[in-house]
C-alpha cells in the first residue's frame, strides 16, 4: 500500500500506460480520478477498480480545454475531498516531417501534448502549495531525448514536456512539490496498434518496431506503470526533475 491515503488524477486513463497506472495505483491504495475523452473506456476502468474494492471516479473531459479542467479538479476534489498526486499523461502522436504536418495537425499536438500540462498544473499548484505538499508526473517520450524521424510534432512537443517538468521541479522545489517525467519507448498498446493498422503491412510495420529495439521487444504498460509508481511514491521523496526513461535502452 504504497500509495495508501493518496489520491491522484490520471489523464489518458482509459487505456495504455494510463490505465495500467491507474490500476496500479488503485491497488497500492490512491483513490484514481481517471480522466478520458473515452467516456465508456474511462468507466469500465473505474468499475473494475470499484469491483476490486478500490476507490475510483470516471470524470470525462477535453484536457486541452480550461473549462474542462476546472471542472475535472473541482469534481477529483468534491468526490475525495483531497488531491496528492497529477499524473499528465494524455497525449496523441502525429506522423510526419515539417513540411508535411499541417497547422491544425501541429496546433493540435501541442494542445493536447503540452497545453494540457500547463492547464492542469495551472490549477492543481496552488493547491499544492496550499497543503505544502504533492507530486505532479509527467509522460514525456523517449524522443524527448533521441529524435526518430517523422515525428516532428510529436518530438517538438515531447522535448516542452521534458523542459516544462524541469522548470516547475525548480521553481517548487523548496514547496515539498515533486516534478518528474517518465520517457517511455516503443510501448504496446492499443495507441500504437492503431498506428501499426495504417501501415499498409501491419505485421510487417511491428516486426520493424522490434527490430529498432536493443532489447528485441517492445515495452509494456504495466513495466511504464512500475516505474510511474515509484515515482509517485514516498520512496522517490529525494526525486526530483528527473527523466526516467523506460525505453529498452533505445536512447542509448
Amino acid at each position: 500500500m504504497r500509495l495508501k491515503g493518496k489520491v491522484a488524477i490520471i489523464t489518458g486513463a482509459a487505456a495504455g500506460i494510463g490505465r495500467a497506472s491507474a490500476v496500479l495505483f488503485a491497488q497500492e491504495g490512491a483513490g484514481i480520478a481517471a480522466v478520458d475523452l473515452d467516456r465508456e473506456g474511462n468507466e469500465a476502468l473505474a468499475s473494475e477498480i470499484l469491483k476490486a474494492g478500490g476507490r475510483a471516479v470516471a470524470i470525462a473531459g477535453d484536457v486541452s480545454q480550461a473549462a474542462d479542467v476546472q471542472r475535472i479538479v473541482r469534481q477529483t476534489r468534491e468526490h475525495f475531498r483531497t488531491l496528492d498526486i497529477l499524473f499528465n499523461n494524455a497525449g496523441i502522436v502525429m506522423k510526419g516531417k515539417i513540411h508535411e504536418t499541417t497547422e491544425e495537425e501541429w496546433d493540435r499536438t501541442a494542445a493536447i501534448n503540452v497545453k494540457s500540462m500547463y492547464l492542469l498544473c495551472h490549477e492543481v499548484v496552488p493547491i499544492f502549495l496550499e497543503q505544502g505538499s504533492g507530486v505532479i508526473l509527467n509522460t514525456s517520450s523517449a524522443t524527448a531525448l533521441r529524435s526518430v524521424a517523422d515525428r516532428v510534432a510529436y518530438s517538438t512537443s515531447k522535448g516542452a514536456v521534458l523542459a516544462l517538468t524541469r522548470s516547475m521541479a525548480l521553481d517548487y522545489a523548496k514547496n515539498s512539490i515533486r516534478v518528474n517525467c517518465l520517457c517511455p519507448g516503443t510501448i504496446d498498446t492499443p495507441s500504437l496498434g492503431r498506428r501499426l493498422s495504417a501501415f499498409a503491412d501491419p505485421a510487417e510495420a511491428r516486426r520493424q518496431f522490434i527490430a529498432r529495439q536493443p532489447m528485441g521487444r517492445l515495452g509494456t504498460a504495466d513495466e511504464v506503470a512500475q516505474a510511474a509508481l515509484y515515482l509517485v511514491s514516498d520512496e522517490a521523496a529525494f526525486v526530483t526533475g528527473t527523466a526516467l526513461s523506460i525505453d529498452g535502452g533505445s536512447a542509448i
